[in-house]
């Protein structure tokens, strides 16, 4: 299993990723079927892969406020 994102515009029910992050969209990059949105959280950027569909549908545009959710099974450290 690998780390799954997602995000988020309105919350209407609880999810059991405890790692939530509200950030800022800095950039939409729209492909065919998949888009890659970019959110700032402070210091960092999270790149969430959605569909075209779920972008039109919840509206996401650049600098809108909207929650990164994390779930994963396994997180790694490297050094």
């Amino acid at each position: 299993m690998g780390l799954h994102t997602l995000l988020i515009r309105e919350v209407t029910i609880k999810l059991s990723a405890r790692n939530q992050f509200q950030g800022t969209v800095t950039n939409i990059k729209q492909g065919q079927a998949m888009a890659e949105v970019t959110v700032k959280v402070g210091n960092l950027e999270f790149v969430a892969a959605i569909t075209e569909g779920s972008v039109k549908n919840m509206g996401i545009k650049v600098n809108d406020a909207v929650t990164v959710a994390i779930k994963a099974t396994e997180v790694m450290i490297g050094k």
